[in-house]
């Protein structure tokens, strides 16, 4: 008898997982509430090509990712370039590429600089980070390195990207964020990876490759309530359709499934309701003429409203977006920041003046258009010791399994991560995924064993 999956949720972590069920010889479905599949992989045209929403890029080092893109015969479109990488600290811009950089970083002191390139080493090449999470990055940093230098570099990224949750951020996170960085490095030059033609190359191979496979891909279709018997899953509804038999595996952010378990399963309610979202906007602006050098510039400077430039045109050429020239202004936030509760154009206003401060020549006019997208669940928040909040992949509901954002921790959040993250439920709900590569992602692996 053919085994049945309805995957609910229709991101890259639902289509891996349905693409991965289906070569196992299962009955797939994936229900998506939204008019269009792939969740934070969608683009839209700009200079006669198309570009993600939020910034993407892919590291050297991304096994499950380099799979998937062969498996979906898209190889050839696959390109890697060297990129750079500065820092905007003390009103002035600093190349941050090689340890020559970091002799030239002048708000650090020689012994400055000596501790931060040991601790990040050691965060980034030696820690296991489980042997860290119950220590704050913040705590940790002051006391290993030191208090200018985590004034300087550490403490306002962490500040900008956590917010009121800055000084709770487990070490366990900034190892997995360090050795992604550094396993992407070959003496010091960094390469990343990027898909010609955007994301939007990925998800249609994939969706192609899943109806091939026969798999139902069913969008308008938001899930509504869930039947359970006797602490058995046995069906799911949506407004316009109800299905029943198999497994169910929930892909989408905790705090949707949290309201469909409620009085259902109190237990696992209360679990889910501990999961907290940072939400993210990308403001993109369609440029004359490029801001600068930099690929990526970290903002080290306290009271900016944006914690990252991210210049895409210098990764990827600009002669394939028809000459424009783009830029991200990339900001995470809480829920109790005031940027949550603006509107676009106040986010534009409060954002584009600081443009003037860090890139003196840069006029307004040179903007030719400005793009906003906005997301309440681009991350989670992480505190101390959170793996200990993070559920298995199977539930205490009979037939119901989970797997989404939260299963990432203590990595960052990728599409190769997420792959990773559909690679293990599939295994863990008992297929055979020996046909995907392990790199060295630190994703997935808590939901195996609770």
């Amino acid at each position: 008898m053919t085994k049945q999956l309805t995957i609910v949720g229709g991101g890259i972590t639902g289509l891996a997982s349905a693409y991965i069920a289906a070569r196992n010889g299962y009955k797939v479905r994936v229900l998506e509430a939204s008019g269009s599949f792939g969740g934070l992989l969608n683009t839209f045209p700009i200079g006669g090509n198309r570009l993600e929403h939020y910034y993407h890029h892919f590291f050297t080092h991304d096994a499950e990712l380099n799979w998937l893109i062969k498996e979906l015969g898209i190889g050839n479109k696959l390109v890697y370039k060297k990129t750079t990488m500065g820092v905007y600290r003390d009103g002035k811009i600093f190349s941050f590429n090689s340890p020559v950089d970091l002799l030239k970083f002048s708000p650090l002191s020689l012994f400055d600089k000596a501790r931060f390139a040991a601790t990040s080493l050691f965060l980034g090449k030696l820690a296991r980070w489980e042997d860290y999470e119950n220590i704050s990055c913040m705590d940790w940093l002051y006391r290993y390195a030191g208090q200018n230098t985590t004034n300087s570099l550490w403490k306002p990224l962490l500040d900008i990207k956590f917010g009121p949750y800055a000084n709770d951020v487990p070490l366990a996170w900034l190892i997995g964020r360090l050795r992604q960085r550094m396993n992407s490095r070959n003496r010091g030059e960094e390469k990343l990876g990027y898909l010609q033609g955007s994301l939007e190359t990925l998800l249609t191979a994939l969706l192609e490759k899943l109806k091939a496979l026969s798999v139902e891909l069913i969008n308008h279709s938001m899930v509504t309530r869930l039947h359970v018997e006797e602490g058995k899953l046995i069906g799911l509804s949506t407004p316009k359709e109800t299905y029943s038999g198999g497994e169910y595996l929930f892909t989408i952010p905790t705090n949707y499934i949290k309201k469909l378990v409620q009085g259902v399963d109190d237990t696992l309610f209360q679990r889910l309701d501990k999961i907290e979202y940072f939400g993210a906007v990308c403001v993109i602006l369609d440029l004359k003429k490029p801001l600068s050098q930099n690929y990526w510039l970290n903002i080290a400077d306290s009271g900016y409203p944006f914690g990252g430039i991210i210049e895409h045109t210098n990764f990827i050429s600009s002669e394939l977006y028809n000459n424009k020239h783009i830029a991200y202004l990339s900001r995470y936030y809480s829920r109790e920041e005031q940027i949550a509760d603006q509107s676009n154009e106040e986010i534009i206003a409060t954002m584009l003046p600081y443009l003037k401060k860090i890139y003196k020549t840069f006029n307004p006019d040179s903007i030719t258009n400005i793009h906003v997208f906005r997301t309440k669940t681009a991350a989670t928040v992480c505190d101390l010791n959170f793996s200990q909040r993070v559920s298995s992949y199977k539930t205490s509901i009979q037939h119901l399994w989970l797997a989404n954002m939260v299963h990432i921790y203590p990595d960052e959040r990728s599409v190769n991560n997420a792959i990773r993250v559909s690679a293990e439920a599939c295994r863990v709900m008992g297929m055979d995924t020996s046909f995907i590569p392990e790199g060295n992602s630190l994703s997935g692996k808590i939901g195996r064993y609770q």
